[in-house]
């Protein structure tokens, strides 16, 4: 469910040493399924577990994850990195604001999760996103764009050249093109 590397486990073991025995480390994702799920690492004392967390055993240290953050922490990635900036934790988890769906789920399903967990976190960088608004019976999904996508001058290029070849390729002989509904409108939100 969630990889934890060694310098991460070694890091986890330093600071839970400083703590009251039998405390353990806890993961879990806010407002997970959403797009404002955040996924957060906090210290779990044993008077906090829940009947119904998962507990997983690491190298000096158990992990505790709440039922419902663990759907979304499927694939999740913890690491503890030293760079000339110092070190820092760093915590990934693709699938907190969608849960993982089937290989076998219905082709809108698929398409929204790769929206959310591919597509989205591209354009969030220009304060952007987009919405599948409906998926046609010839397999053209029509989308619209939010944010800081509505009215910037290269959203025919971030169409065309990134999000229409991304999903192609990814659901080849499933879709056959991507259709922009927006309405754009340049204003002060738009990225330029």
């Amino acid at each position: 469910m969630i990889t934890i590397t060694e310098a991460a486990q070694a890091h986890f073991v330093k600071l839970l040493a400083q703590q009251p025995e039998g405390t353990h480390i806890r993961v879990f994702v806010i407002n997970p399924g959403t797009p404002q799920a955040e996924c957060g690492v906090s210290y779990c004392p044993p008077d906090s577990v829940e009947e119904d967390d998962t507990e997983l055993e690491f190298n000096g240290f158990n992990t505790m994850i709440d039922s419902k953050s663990a759907p979304f922490l499927e694939e999740a990635f913890i690491d503890y990195v030293t760079d000339q900036l110092g070190s820092q934790l760093t915590l990934k988890a693709p699938n907190a604001k969608m849960r993982k769906v089937a290989d076998d789920a219905p082709l809108k399903e698929r398409v929204e999760y790769v929206i959310q967990a591919q597509v989205n976190p591209q354009l969030a960088g220009h304060g952007g996103y987009i919405s599948l608004m409906e998926l046609t019976d010839d397999g053209i999904a029509v989308i619209q764009f939010g944010g800081g996508c509505n009215g910037c001058s290269m959203v025919d290029v971030t169409l065309k050249d990134g999000i229409e070849k991304q999903l192609l390729e990814e659901f080849a002989g499933e879709l056959t093109a991507v259709k922009d509904i927006t309405e754009h409108q340049a204003g002060e939100h738009s990225y330029y």
